[in-house]
Protein backbone atom coordinates (compact mmCIF):
# COMPACT_ATOMS: atom_id res chain seq x y z
CA UNK A 1 0.00 0.00 0.00
CA UNK A 2 1.30 3.41 -0.99
CA UNK A 3 0.03 5.87 1.67
CA UNK A 4 0.00 8.84 -0.75
CA UNK A 5 -1.11 6.98 -3.89
CA UNK A 6 -3.29 9.26 -5.99
CA UNK A 7 -1.79 12.51 -4.68
CA UNK A 8 -0.34 14.62 -7.48
CA UNK A 9 2.36 17.14 -6.60
CA UNK A 10 3.85 19.77 -8.91
CA UNK A 11 7.42 20.54 -7.89
CA UNK A 12 8.97 23.86 -8.98
CA UNK A 13 11.96 23.86 -6.65
CA UNK A 14 15.74 24.05 -6.62
CA UNK A 15 18.73 22.97 -4.51
CA UNK A 16 17.89 20.93 -1.38
CA UNK A 17 15.23 21.78 1.22
CA UNK A 18 12.13 22.17 -0.95
CA UNK A 19 12.87 19.44 -3.51
CA UNK A 20 13.66 16.93 -0.75
CA UNK A 21 10.12 17.46 0.54
CA UNK A 22 8.80 16.05 -2.73
CA UNK A 23 11.37 13.25 -2.71
CA UNK A 24 9.83 12.19 0.62
CA UNK A 25 6.27 12.45 -0.70
CA UNK A 26 7.36 10.46 -3.75
CA UNK A 27 8.73 7.66 -1.56
CA UNK A 28 5.30 7.55 0.08
CA UNK A 29 3.62 7.06 -3.29
CA UNK A 30 2.73 10.55 -4.53
CA UNK A 31 3.01 11.28 -8.25
CA UNK A 32 5.59 14.08 -8.22
CA UNK A 33 6.21 16.05 -11.42
CA UNK A 34 9.27 18.29 -11.27
CA UNK A 35 9.02 21.34 -13.51
CA UNK A 36 12.42 22.77 -14.45
CA UNK A 37 13.25 25.88 -16.49
CA UNK A 38 15.39 25.43 -19.62
CA UNK A 39 18.57 26.03 -17.58
CA UNK A 40 17.54 23.25 -15.17
CA UNK A 41 17.64 22.97 -11.40
CA UNK A 42 21.09 24.22 -10.30
CA UNK A 43 21.17 21.22 -7.99
CA UNK A 44 21.92 19.04 -11.01
CA UNK A 45 25.43 20.50 -11.24
CA UNK A 46 26.38 20.71 -7.56
CA UNK A 47 28.23 17.41 -7.47
CA UNK A 48 31.60 19.13 -7.32
CA UNK A 49 30.45 20.90 -4.13
CA UNK A 50 29.17 17.63 -2.64
CA UNK A 51 32.22 15.64 -3.72
CA UNK A 52 30.18 13.38 -6.01
CA UNK A 53 29.72 12.93 -9.79
CA UNK A 54 27.07 15.04 -11.52
CA UNK A 55 26.29 13.38 -14.85
CA UNK A 56 23.05 11.96 -16.23
CA UNK A 57 24.49 8.48 -15.61
CA UNK A 58 25.42 9.10 -11.97
CA UNK A 59 24.26 12.08 -9.97
CA UNK A 60 23.76 11.12 -6.31
CA UNK A 61 23.96 14.76 -5.17
CA UNK A 62 20.83 15.46 -7.22
CA UNK A 63 19.20 12.16 -6.29
CA UNK A 64 19.32 13.08 -2.59
CA UNK A 65 16.50 15.52 -3.27
CA UNK A 66 14.96 14.31 -6.50
CA UNK A 67 14.38 10.58 -6.51
CA UNK A 68 10.89 9.26 -7.22
CA UNK A 69 9.87 12.11 -9.52
CA UNK A 70 9.04 12.70 -13.17
CA UNK A 71 10.83 15.48 -15.00
CA UNK A 72 9.47 18.05 -17.44
CA UNK A 73 11.10 21.19 -18.81
CA UNK A 74 8.83 24.22 -19.20
CA UNK A 75 9.74 27.81 -20.02
CA UNK A 76 7.33 30.00 -18.07
CA UNK A 77 8.52 33.03 -20.00
CA UNK A 78 6.52 31.79 -22.98
CA UNK A 79 2.77 31.73 -23.48
CA UNK A 80 2.85 28.02 -24.30
CA UNK A 81 4.90 27.27 -21.21
CA UNK A 82 2.40 29.03 -18.97
CA UNK A 83 -0.41 27.14 -20.67
CA UNK A 84 1.30 23.84 -19.83
CA UNK A 85 1.93 24.91 -16.25
CA UNK A 86 -1.69 25.92 -15.82
CA UNK A 87 -2.85 22.52 -16.99
CA UNK A 88 -0.46 20.84 -14.59
CA UNK A 89 -1.76 22.91 -11.67
CA UNK A 90 -5.40 22.40 -12.63
CA UNK A 91 -4.92 18.65 -12.26
CA UNK A 92 -2.75 18.80 -9.11
CA UNK A 93 -3.34 18.51 -5.39
CA UNK A 94 -0.20 20.30 -4.24
CA UNK A 95 2.18 22.88 -5.73
CA UNK A 96 5.55 23.24 -4.00
CA UNK A 97 8.08 25.93 -4.83
CA UNK A 98 11.23 27.54 -3.50
CA UNK A 99 10.98 30.51 -5.88
CA UNK A 100 10.93 33.80 -3.99
CA UNK A 101 7.57 35.46 -3.54
CA UNK A 102 8.37 38.59 -5.55
CA UNK A 103 9.29 36.42 -8.54
CA UNK A 104 6.12 34.35 -8.17
CA UNK A 105 4.05 37.54 -8.22
CA UNK A 106 5.67 38.59 -11.50
CA UNK A 107 4.95 35.16 -12.99
CA UNK A 108 1.40 35.04 -11.65
CA UNK A 109 2.05 31.97 -9.53
CA UNK A 110 1.76 33.52 -6.07
CA UNK A 111 -0.79 31.98 -3.70
CA UNK A 112 -3.45 34.69 -3.97
CA UNK A 113 -3.50 34.43 -7.77
CA UNK A 114 -3.46 30.63 -7.81
CA UNK A 115 -6.10 30.30 -5.11
CA UNK A 116 -8.55 32.37 -7.13
CA UNK A 117 -7.99 30.12 -10.14
CA UNK A 118 -7.52 26.75 -8.40
CA UNK A 119 -9.26 26.98 -5.01
CA UNK A 120 -8.59 23.34 -4.06
CA UNK A 121 -4.85 23.55 -4.74
CA UNK A 122 -2.54 23.44 -1.72
CA UNK A 123 0.52 25.64 -2.22
CA UNK A 124 3.67 25.10 -0.16
CA UNK A 125 6.85 27.12 -0.11
CA UNK A 126 10.24 27.05 1.59
CA UNK A 127 11.21 30.57 2.65
CA UNK A 128 14.57 31.78 3.85
CA UNK A 129 13.57 34.16 6.62
CA UNK A 130 9.77 33.95 6.81
CA UNK A 131 6.85 35.67 5.12
CA UNK A 132 7.17 38.96 7.00
CA UNK A 133 9.90 41.35 8.13
CA UNK A 134 12.78 43.18 6.45
CA UNK A 135 14.34 39.97 5.07
CA UNK A 136 11.18 38.39 3.70
CA UNK A 137 12.47 38.68 0.12
CA UNK A 138 16.12 37.85 0.88
CA UNK A 139 17.81 34.69 -0.36
CA UNK A 140 18.17 32.07 2.35
CA UNK A 141 20.52 29.10 2.42
CA UNK A 142 21.13 26.31 4.88
CA UNK A 143 24.51 27.58 6.12
CA UNK A 144 23.65 31.28 6.39
CA UNK A 145 20.01 31.15 7.44
CA UNK A 146 19.31 27.89 9.27
CA UNK A 147 22.76 27.19 10.73
CA UNK A 148 24.00 30.75 11.33
CA UNK A 149 21.12 33.20 11.71
CA UNK A 150 19.00 30.47 13.29
CA UNK A 151 21.55 30.04 16.09
CA UNK A 152 22.68 26.48 15.46
CA UNK A 153 26.39 27.05 14.75
CA UNK A 154 27.14 29.46 17.59
CA UNK A 155 25.09 27.52 20.13
CA UNK A 156 26.54 24.07 19.40
CA UNK A 157 30.21 25.13 19.32
CA UNK A 158 32.46 24.20 22.24
CA UNK A 159 33.23 27.62 23.73
CA UNK A 160 36.50 28.99 22.39
CA UNK A 161 36.55 26.58 19.43
CA UNK A 162 35.46 27.01 15.84
CA UNK A 163 31.89 25.90 15.11
CA UNK A 164 31.27 22.55 13.49
CA UNK A 165 31.45 22.40 9.70
CA UNK A 166 28.30 20.44 8.87
CA UNK A 167 27.83 18.58 5.59
CA UNK A 168 25.92 20.51 2.94
CA UNK A 169 22.18 20.48 3.53
CA UNK A 170 22.28 19.47 7.20
CA UNK A 171 19.48 21.95 7.99
CA UNK A 172 17.81 21.67 4.58
CA UNK A 173 17.00 18.01 5.08
CA UNK A 174 15.38 18.75 8.44
CA UNK A 175 13.31 21.54 6.91
CA UNK A 176 12.08 19.12 4.23
CA UNK A 177 10.25 17.10 6.87
CA UNK A 178 8.88 20.26 8.48
CA UNK A 179 7.30 21.28 5.19
CA UNK A 180 6.10 17.74 4.41
CA UNK A 181 4.18 17.69 7.70
CA UNK A 182 2.56 21.02 6.86
CA UNK A 183 1.58 19.87 3.39
CA UNK A 184 -0.16 16.76 4.67
CA UNK A 185 -2.06 18.79 7.27
CA UNK A 186 -3.21 21.20 4.54
CA UNK A 187 -4.30 18.32 2.28
CA UNK A 188 -6.32 16.87 5.15
CA UNK A 189 -7.97 20.25 5.70
CA UNK A 190 -8.65 20.66 1.97
CA UNK A 191 -10.33 17.25 1.85
CA UNK A 192 -12.70 18.38 4.62
CA UNK A 193 -13.37 21.94 3.46
CA UNK A 194 -12.70 21.94 -0.27
CA UNK A 195 -10.30 24.84 0.10
CA UNK A 196 -6.55 24.74 -0.42
CA UNK A 197 -4.22 26.64 1.89
CA UNK A 198 -0.79 28.26 1.73
CA UNK A 199 1.86 26.40 3.74
CA UNK A 200 5.28 27.86 4.48
CA UNK A 201 8.34 26.70 6.39
CA UNK A 202 11.33 28.98 6.76
CA UNK A 203 14.94 28.00 7.28
CA UNK A 204 15.28 30.58 10.05
CA UNK A 205 12.24 29.48 12.02
CA UNK A 206 13.08 25.80 11.65
CA UNK A 207 16.62 26.32 12.95
CA UNK A 208 15.30 28.16 15.99
CA UNK A 209 12.71 25.43 16.66
CA UNK A 210 15.36 22.69 16.61
CA UNK A 211 17.14 24.64 19.37
CA UNK A 212 14.05 24.66 21.56
CA UNK A 213 15.79 23.77 24.83
CA UNK A 214 18.58 26.31 24.40
CA UNK A 215 16.18 29.04 23.28
CA UNK A 216 14.18 28.65 26.47
CA UNK A 217 17.07 28.02 28.87
CA UNK A 218 19.06 31.08 27.75
CA UNK A 219 16.37 33.29 29.31
CA UNK A 220 17.27 31.83 32.69
CA UNK A 221 20.97 32.67 32.45
CA UNK A 222 22.00 29.39 30.82
CA UNK A 223 24.73 30.87 28.63
CA UNK A 224 25.79 29.51 25.24
CA UNK A 225 28.09 28.38 23.78
CA UNK A 226 29.11 25.98 26.49
CA UNK A 227 32.41 24.41 27.39
CA UNK A 228 32.12 20.64 27.63
CA UNK A 229 33.73 20.80 31.09
CA UNK A 230 30.83 22.93 32.32
CA UNK A 231 27.98 20.80 31.00
CA UNK A 232 25.09 20.67 33.49
CA UNK A 233 24.95 16.86 33.42
CA UNK A 234 28.44 15.36 32.95
CA UNK A 235 26.74 12.13 31.87
CA UNK A 236 25.47 13.95 28.74
CA UNK A 237 28.84 14.49 27.08
CA UNK A 238 31.44 13.05 24.75
CA UNK A 239 34.55 11.14 25.80
CA UNK A 240 37.55 9.50 24.11
CA UNK A 241 38.80 5.98 24.64
CA UNK A 242 42.52 5.21 24.84
CA UNK A 243 42.57 4.51 21.09
CA UNK A 244 41.06 7.90 20.23
CA UNK A 245 37.61 6.44 19.65
CA UNK A 246 35.00 9.11 20.32
CA UNK A 247 31.92 8.10 22.36
CA UNK A 248 28.75 9.88 23.45
CA UNK A 249 27.41 9.15 26.93
CA UNK A 250 23.74 9.97 27.53
CA UNK A 251 22.47 9.02 30.98
CA UNK A 252 19.98 11.78 31.81
CA UNK A 253 19.10 10.36 35.26
CA UNK A 254 22.44 11.40 36.73
CA UNK A 255 21.58 10.90 40.40
CA UNK A 256 20.21 7.41 39.80
CA UNK A 257 23.10 6.23 37.61
CA UNK A 258 26.04 7.94 39.33
CA UNK A 259 27.20 5.03 41.48
CA UNK A 260 26.83 2.52 38.63
CA UNK A 261 28.81 4.67 36.18
CA UNK A 262 31.56 5.27 38.72
CA UNK A 263 31.89 1.54 39.31
CA UNK A 264 31.97 0.84 35.55
CA UNK A 265 34.84 3.31 35.01
CA UNK A 266 36.78 1.96 38.00
CA UNK A 267 36.13 4.86 40.37
CA UNK A 268 34.35 3.00 43.16
CA UNK A 269 36.02 5.44 45.55
CA UNK A 270 33.72 8.22 44.29
CA UNK A 271 30.49 6.21 44.42
CA UNK A 272 28.16 7.56 47.07
CA UNK A 273 29.75 11.03 47.15
CA UNK A 274 27.05 13.35 48.58
CA UNK A 275 28.00 16.23 46.26
CA UNK A 276 29.41 14.67 43.08
CA UNK A 277 26.61 12.12 43.04
CA UNK A 278 23.80 14.69 42.93
CA UNK A 279 23.40 16.79 39.77
CA UNK A 280 21.91 19.81 41.56
CA UNK A 281 24.69 19.76 44.15
CA UNK A 282 27.39 19.46 41.47
CA UNK A 283 26.07 22.57 39.76
CA UNK A 284 25.58 24.54 42.96
CA UNK A 285 29.16 23.75 43.98
CA UNK A 286 30.52 24.45 40.49
CA UNK A 287 32.24 21.05 40.38
CA UNK A 288 31.01 20.01 36.93
CA UNK A 289 34.52 20.13 35.48
CA UNK A 290 35.78 17.87 38.24
CA UNK A 291 33.37 15.11 37.19
CA UNK A 292 34.14 15.61 33.49
CA UNK A 293 37.89 15.45 34.15
CA UNK A 294 37.41 12.30 36.21
CA UNK A 295 35.53 10.64 33.36
CA UNK A 296 38.04 11.87 30.77
CA UNK A 297 40.85 10.23 32.72
CA UNK A 298 38.92 7.02 33.29
CA UNK A 299 37.77 6.55 29.69
CA UNK A 300 41.32 7.19 28.47
CA UNK A 301 42.49 3.97 30.12
CA UNK A 302 40.78 1.53 27.73
CA UNK A 303 39.86 1.38 24.02
CA UNK A 304 36.45 2.67 23.02
CA UNK A 305 35.21 -0.77 21.94
CA UNK A 306 35.72 -2.14 25.45
CA UNK A 307 33.79 0.72 27.02
CA UNK A 308 30.97 0.31 24.51
CA UNK A 309 30.63 -3.36 25.34
CA UNK A 310 30.84 -2.82 29.11
CA UNK A 311 28.27 -0.03 29.20
CA UNK A 312 26.01 -1.93 26.81
CA UNK A 313 26.07 -4.98 29.11
CA UNK A 314 24.81 -2.74 31.93
CA UNK A 315 22.22 -0.92 29.78
CA UNK A 316 23.88 2.48 30.18
CA UNK A 317 23.57 4.42 26.89
CA UNK A 318 27.05 4.91 25.42
CA UNK A 319 27.44 5.11 21.65
CA UNK A 320 30.29 5.29 19.19
CA UNK A 321 30.34 8.61 17.33
CA UNK A 322 30.23 7.12 13.87
CA UNK A 323 31.39 8.45 10.53
CA UNK A 324 29.57 7.77 7.26
CA UNK A 325 32.05 5.00 6.49
CA UNK A 326 31.13 3.34 9.81
CA UNK A 327 27.44 3.46 8.94
CA UNK A 328 28.11 1.73 5.63
CA UNK A 329 28.94 -1.37 7.70
CA UNK A 330 26.55 -0.83 10.63
CA UNK A 331 24.44 -4.00 11.05
CA UNK A 332 21.63 -2.03 12.72
CA UNK A 333 21.44 0.33 9.76
CA UNK A 334 21.52 -2.61 7.36
CA UNK A 335 18.72 -4.41 9.19
CA UNK A 336 16.45 -1.35 8.94
CA UNK A 337 17.07 -0.30 5.31
CA UNK A 338 18.66 2.94 6.49
CA UNK A 339 21.02 2.91 3.50
CA UNK A 340 19.97 1.33 0.22
CA UNK A 341 22.30 0.13 -2.52
CA UNK A 342 21.25 1.52 -5.89
CA UNK A 343 22.72 0.84 -9.32
CA UNK A 344 23.32 3.74 -11.68
CA UNK A 345 23.03 3.51 -15.48
CA UNK A 346 26.83 3.45 -15.70
CA UNK A 347 26.88 0.34 -13.51
CA UNK A 348 28.16 2.05 -10.34
CA UNK A 349 26.65 0.75 -7.11
CA UNK A 350 26.21 3.39 -4.40
CA UNK A 351 24.56 3.68 -1.01
CA UNK A 352 21.81 6.29 -0.59
CA UNK A 353 19.86 7.04 2.59
CA UNK A 354 16.17 6.21 2.59
CA UNK A 355 13.74 8.48 4.40
CA UNK A 356 13.23 7.46 8.04
CA UNK A 357 9.41 7.30 8.17
CA UNK A 358 8.03 3.83 7.50
CA UNK A 359 4.52 2.45 7.02
CA UNK A 360 3.86 -1.17 7.88
CA UNK A 361 1.48 -1.49 4.95
CA UNK A 362 4.03 -0.18 2.45
CA UNK A 363 7.17 -2.04 3.43
CA UNK A 364 10.44 -0.81 2.00
CA UNK A 365 9.68 2.10 -0.35
CA UNK A 366 10.80 2.04 -3.97
CA UNK A 367 13.70 4.32 -4.86
CA UNK A 368 13.61 5.55 -8.46
CA UNK A 369 16.72 7.47 -9.45
CA UNK A 370 16.40 10.89 -11.04
CA UNK A 371 16.29 11.15 -14.81
CA UNK A 372 17.79 13.63 -17.29
CA UNK A 373 16.18 17.04 -17.54
CA UNK A 374 12.89 16.89 -19.42
CA UNK A 375 12.95 13.10 -19.64
CA UNK A 376 9.20 12.83 -19.03
CA UNK A 377 8.00 15.95 -20.86
CA UNK A 378 6.29 14.09 -23.73
CA UNK A 379 4.62 11.51 -21.47
CA UNK A 380 3.28 14.08 -19.03
CA UNK A 381 1.99 16.37 -21.78
CA UNK A 382 0.25 13.40 -23.40
CA UNK A 383 -1.44 12.65 -20.07
CA UNK A 384 -2.66 16.26 -20.02
CA UNK A 385 -4.36 15.69 -23.37
CA UNK A 386 -1.82 17.27 -25.71
CA UNK A 387 -1.61 15.71 -29.16
CA UNK A 388 1.76 14.77 -30.67
CA UNK A 389 1.43 17.67 -33.10
CA UNK A 390 0.74 20.16 -30.32
CA UNK A 391 3.68 18.82 -28.31
CA UNK A 392 5.90 19.27 -31.36
CA UNK A 393 4.61 22.84 -31.77
CA UNK A 394 5.33 23.64 -28.12
CA UNK A 395 8.84 22.30 -28.61
CA UNK A 396 9.41 24.44 -31.67
CA UNK A 397 8.23 27.51 -29.74
CA UNK A 398 10.67 26.75 -26.92
CA UNK A 399 7.80 26.39 -24.47
CA UNK A 400 8.84 22.86 -23.44
CA UNK A 401 11.92 20.73 -23.92
CA UNK A 402 13.40 17.34 -23.16
CA UNK A 403 14.34 14.13 -24.95
CA UNK A 404 11.84 13.28 -27.65
CA UNK A 405 9.77 10.13 -27.40
CA UNK A 406 11.21 7.57 -29.85
CA UNK A 407 8.95 6.22 -32.59
CA UNK A 408 8.34 2.45 -32.72
CA UNK A 409 10.96 2.12 -35.49
CA UNK A 410 13.57 3.70 -33.19
CA UNK A 411 13.12 1.19 -30.37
Amino acid sequence: MQPLAGLRVIDMTAFLAAPTTQRILGEWGADVIKVEPPRGDPGRTQGTVFGTPCTDDENPGFDMSNMNKRFVTVDLRTEGGREVMDRLLADADVFVTSTRVKSLVKLGYDFDTLHRRFPRLVMAQVLGFGAEGPLKDAAGFDMTTYMSRGGVLATTANRGSSPMLPPSGFGDFQVSFVLAAGILAAVHQRDRTGQGDYVTASLLHSGVFMLNQAMIAAQYGNAYPKDRREVINPFNNTYYGSDGGLMALCAPEYDRDFDLVMRLVGREDVAGDPVLGVCTAVNEAGRNAEVVDLLDAAFATRPAAEWLELFGDHDVPLAKCQLPTDLYEDPQAQANDVLRTVTYPNGAERLLPTNPVRFAGQGEPELRLSRPQGADTDAVLAELGYSPDRIAALRSEGAVDGPTTPTPEEH
